[in-house]
């Protein structure tokens, strides 16, 4: 690279713009200067979306947008705009809908090519910088985008207008009306109860997510009919995930989804919507079975949000934490080799905890073998037997074992925090804490439930406009609130007021308010993405395919390694 001054971003209110302050490409943020200066100079838009904590995004960052060569074309053939897609939701769900029916794929960094007024025409998620892997470079996309916009422009703008339409029509919910069928429970509960993986917990196969949103399902309906496998399903998924690699042993708190179908390797991200969910879940299954595991995880999640998650002082819940400190490592942060274990601990512990977490020579990670991810191989008890140990003590061995390791891991180059505070995932950790606050009592369930209120009382007073309803961030240049944002700041404030019945946690009510939807409206030059979007990508239209080719025809691209 040459040196170069800052870019644009260098303002910005997104630590992931941020981040790509110091690359040579002219980047703009999401807004009418953008689309007013391609269609000047009648360009079209390259737009990257990508989020701090996504790995690939990094990995296009350093190999690409780094880069003085592919900089200099993407500066003379378009105009660039990045987007962070937890800032802007709204944009994100469009243009995935509309990469997915391009390309049948869709994830992150999302990479789209648009007319001047924001119609797609062409795109998809990560280029290797020249041709690998069975995916075309990056290099010949861009030169072969730019060709055809200068050469082929009716053929694709008549594909951007035939996709626009078609994701348009997909979005338009007027005048839809049904009666609600119950049967769409049950659908849903066979579907789930068909998914389930006894063997290992959870739904479906690897890469395996939480779906904490069918867990509660599940431990809904048992509640209801009392029908064993359903807590069973719940109880052996909650399980068999604390017990695993996705689970942080030692600081607490849920990385984002694990690679393998059991739970052992995960990618290394920590989002706060899915703790505030899984947290819930974990709550919910200690109130139907008593198993302390479940309190114990749970506890564990509170733990480690209070200590990294949160601002403490003033109230609010971070975005996210990253999995790697650079790109050059993967999860080492939180992974161990048997030597590193041997380091921190006495013999005898180690002899313990290199049972207790299988940490052998060699471990689970590719990119280094001798690193182990920590999870619970073995049980106290068996451990107490294979060692002729009383139970107590080996459990208290692992207890102090796990403190030391804690505190020998600290000092280590630690992953990236994401200290924005989103609306919405700000209100799904309130009601999780209220949840706490309610199940688990004494000294720890009162810290919870001091702080949501603490932190919704900061919501009311820093994002919440009458005439607005919430805004999407708390704190740094307003934003405006999403229907996430709306929804679930309203089940935050029910959470907080009908247990205690404390008239200053609603507003007053001085008329009935009704969101605008503020946020899916989008600067005008974008006419594509004035439509609100859809509540998720839509990716089975076929009327929506896009002539453009990079010539030669590239095979079907595989999805990267993370979406």
């Amino acid at each position: 690279m040459t040196d170069h001054r800052e870019n644009r971003l260098k303002d910005s209110a997104s630590p992931y713009l941020r981040s790509a302050a110091h690359q040579p490409i002219d980047w703009h943020e999401w807004g009418d200067a953008a689309f007013a200066r391609a269609q000047s100079e009648d360009k079209p838009i390259l737009l990257d979306i990508g989020a701090v904590w996504c790995h690939w995004c990094h990995v296009i960052d350093r190999e690409s947008y780094e880069n003085a060569e592919i900089a200099k074309i993407i500066n003379e053939h378009f105009v660039a705009v990045k987007v962070d897609r937890d800032e802007r939701p709204d944009v994100d769900s469009r243009y995935q809908s509309a990469v997915s029916a391009i390309s049948g794929q869709g994830g992150w960094p999302l990479t789209g090519f648009l007319l001047s007024d924001g119609k797609p025409f062409f795109g998809g998620t990560y280029f290797p910088p020249e041709d690998q892997m069975g995916r075309p470079g990056f290099r010949r996309v861009l030169l072969a985008v730019a060709d055809s916009y200068r050469n082929k422009r009716a053929e694709l703008e008549r594909a951007a207008n035939s996709l626009a339409d078609a994701v348009s029509q997909a979005e338009v919910f007027t005048g839809a009306r049904a009666d609600f069928d119950l049967g769409v429970v049950e659908a849903q509960i066979k579907s789930i109860t068909q998914l389930f993986d006894i063997k290992n917990g959870g739904f479906g196969r690897a890469p395996k997510f939480p779906h904490s949103s069918a867990i509660d399902l599940i431990l809904e309906r048992h509640q209801q009919t009392k029908e064993k496998h359903l807590l069973a399903m719940a109880e052996t998924s909650l399980e068999k995930m604390a017990r695993g690699g996705v689970y942080d042993q030692l600081a607490g708190g849920f990385h984002r989804y694990s690679v393998d179908e059991r739970w052992l390797v995960p990618h290394f991200e920590k989002m706060s919507y899915d703790n505030s969910e899984l947290l819930k879940n974990f709550l919910h299954g200690w109130q139907l079975t008593q198993n302390p595991f479940l309190r114990e995880t749970a506890e564990g999640i509170i733990g480690w949000v209070d200590e990294v998650l949160s601002d403490q002082d003033n109230g609010g819940f971070y975005a996210s934490q990253d999995a790697d400190y650079s790109l050059d490592d993967d999860g080492d942060h939180f992974t161990w080799t048997l030597d590193e274990v041997r380091a921190v601990l006495t013999p005898e512990e180690a002899r313990v905890i290199e049972l207790y977490y299988d940490v052998e020579p060699r471990g689970e990670m590719h990119h280094n073998p001798a690193k182990n991810v920590l999870w619970i191989a073995s049980d106290a008890a068996d451990i107490a037997k294979r060692l002729g140990l009383d139970e107590t003590v080996v459990r208290l061995t692992i207890a102090k074992a796990k403190g030391k390791m804690l505190a020998a891991r600290i000092p280590r180059p630690t992953p990236f925090i994401d200290k924005t505070m989103y609306v919405s995932w700000n209100a799904m950790f309130v009601s999780a804490y209220l949840d706490a606050a309610r199940v688990l009592g004494g000294s720890h369930g009162t810290g919870c439930g001091v702080f949501a209120l603490k932190t919704l009382d900061r919501m009311l007073k820093e994002v919440w406009i009458e005439s607005r309803g919430f805004g999407h961030r708390v704190g740094g240049p307003a934003l405006e609130g999403s229907l996430d944002d709306q929804v679930f700041s309203v089940l935050a404030l029910l959470d907080a007021y009908e247990p205690r019945l404390i008239p200053a946690i609603l507003p007053p009510p001085k008329k009935r308010w009704t969101s605008p939807s503020p946020a899916t409206v989008t600067p005008k030059a974008a006419a594509f993405s004035i439509v609100p979007p859809a509540p998720r990508p839509w990716a089975a239209s076929t009327s929506a395919a896009s002539p453009f080719r990079i010539p030669p025809r590239p095979a079907r691209i595989p999805s990267p390694p993370s979406p």
